[in-house]
C-alpha cells in the first residue's frame, strides 16, 4: 500500500504542477477573463473551471476506477475506495484580484480519509506534499511544525467563510490579540494550512471549511508534526468539517479558544 500511495502522491505532485502551469497562463491574463459571482465573497472564472476539467481528466486517465470530488464539477463516483478531493484554485478572490496567494489542491482519500495531499503555490513554485506514514515536504526537501508552545510565540490563521456567522470569528481573533499573539488571513486556506505545516504559522482556525479546501493541508501538517482536530470519514468529503490544527504545544490552547468562540 505504502508504494502504491508513493506512486499516487508523485503524480499528484507533477498534476498539481502541470494545472498550476495553466493556472498562471490565465492569471497573466486576467483582463480576459470572465468572472462570476456563487455568493457574497463567492467568486468563480473560467480558470477554476478549465484548471479543474483538466485535473479531472489526467485523474481519470491514470485512475479510472477512483471517484473525484472537487469544487466547480459535480461529482464522479468510483468504484476502488479511492477518491480524488481537489480545488483547482483556492484563493479565488486572490487569483481575480491579481494578487497572488492562491494554490492547486489535491488530495487523494481512501474510504474518506486522506492519504496523499498536495498543495502547489504557482507563483512562488512552492509544493507541499506529504502522504500517510511518509512524511511531509516542501519541494522535496522534509518539512516540520514550529516548536511555538505558546500562543504569543507566532501567528495563527484564521479562516472566515459565507457558510457560518462571521461574528464567531471575532471572538477568536480577540482571544488570540489577548493572549499575545497574531492572527494571520490571505484568503488561501489551502496555503494557511500547508504555511502551519513548514513552521510559517503555529497554527489554524475555522469553523467550517469544505473538504477540497482542507483535506490535502490537515494531512500535510499530520506528517509534519502537528496536531488536528481528525476530520470525521463518513462526512467530510460531502458535508466538509470544522478545522482546527497547530504545534503540538499550541493546540489545546488553540483549541479550546476556537470552541469557546465558535460555540463548542
Amino acid at each position: 500500500m505504502a508504494d502504491d500511495h508513493s506512486a499516487r502522491l508523485a503524480f499528484a505532485i507533477d498534476l498539481a504542477r502541470r494545472a498550476g502551469d495553466l493556472g498562471m497562463s490565465y492569471f497573466r491574463n486576467l483582463e480576459s477573463l470572465t468572472i462570476e459571482s456563487k455568493g457574497h465573497q463567492d467568486l468563480v472564472s473560467e480558470a477554476d473551471r478549465e484548471v479543474e476539467l483538466f485535473v479531472r481528466r489526467e485523474l481519470a486517465a491514470r485512475y479510472p476506477d477512483d471517484g473525484i470530488v472537487g469544487e466547480e464539477h459535480a461529482p464522479a463516483a468510483g468504484s476502488s475506495g479511492f477518491t480524488w478531493v481537489i480545488d483547482p484554485i483556492d484563493g479565488t478572490a486572490n487569483f481575480v484580484a491579481g494578487i497572488p496567494a492562491w494554490c492547486v489542491i489535491i488530495a487523494c482519500a481512501r474510504n474518506g480519509a486522506a492519504e496523499v495531499g498536495v498543495v502547489h503555490e504557482p507563483a512562488t513554485g512552492e509544493t507541499f506534499a506529504a502522504r500517510r506514514g511518509g512524511g511531509a515536504t516542501l519541494n522535496g526537501k522534509p518539512i516540520g511544525v514550529s516548536g511555538a508552545t505558546a500562543l504569543a510565540q507566532g501567528s495563527v490563521g484564521v479562516g472566515v467563510n459565507n457558510r457560518t456567522p462571521v461574528e464567531h470569528a471575532i471572538p477568536l481573533i480577540a482571544a488570540l490579540l489577548r493572549e499575545g499573539g497574531l492572527f494571520y488571513r490571505n484568503a488561501s486556506g489551502g496555503l494557511m494550512l500547508a504555511y502551519v505545516a513548514a513552521g510559517r504559522l503555529i497554527g489554524y482556525a475555522e469553523e467550517h471549511m469544505n473538504a477540497w479546501d482542507c483535506l490535502a493541508g490537515l494531512l500535510i501538517i499530520e506528517e509534519a508534526g502537528g496536531r488536528i482536530e481528525t476530520p470525521d470519514p463518513a462526512t467530510t468529503i460531502a458535508g466538509g468539517t470544522i478545522v482546527l490544527a497547530g504545534t503540538p504545544g499550541v493546540f489545546p490552547r488553540l483549541k479550546a479558544l476556537a470552541e469557546d468562540a465558535f460555540g463548542g
